[in-house]
């Protein structure tokens, strides 16, 4: 039992150096029928780190939340620009 305790209050101070997650929108190419969305967002969900995806067919953007410690914004846009949709980060 001691040894539970041990590990776990090692482990607290790991779990609290754990980056907060971060959200971008991509301004998305491409997108000109109803099923590009669905394309977008399958290719940005595969990427390790990524925990959610919106895209907006309208506004033709994808706005992603991630694990900056499991992936970065070069990452998104080049699932995206794979998919057949490139795809660049909003200032």
């Amino acid at each position: 039992m001691r040894q539970l305790l041990i590990a776990a209050f090692v482990a607290l101070p790991l779990a609290s150096l754990a980056a907060p997650p971060k959200t971008v929108t991509l301004d998305v190419q491409n997108m000109t029928c109803p099923v590009c969305p669905i394309t977008v967002r399958k290719s940005l969900e595969k990427v390790s780190g990524v925990s959610d995806v919106q895209v907006d067919f309208n506004q033709k953007t994808a706005t992603v939340t991630y694990d900056p410690d499991k992936a970065q914004p070069e990452a998104l846009t080049e699932a995206t620009s794979n998919a057949g949709y490139p795809s660049t980060v909003q200032k």
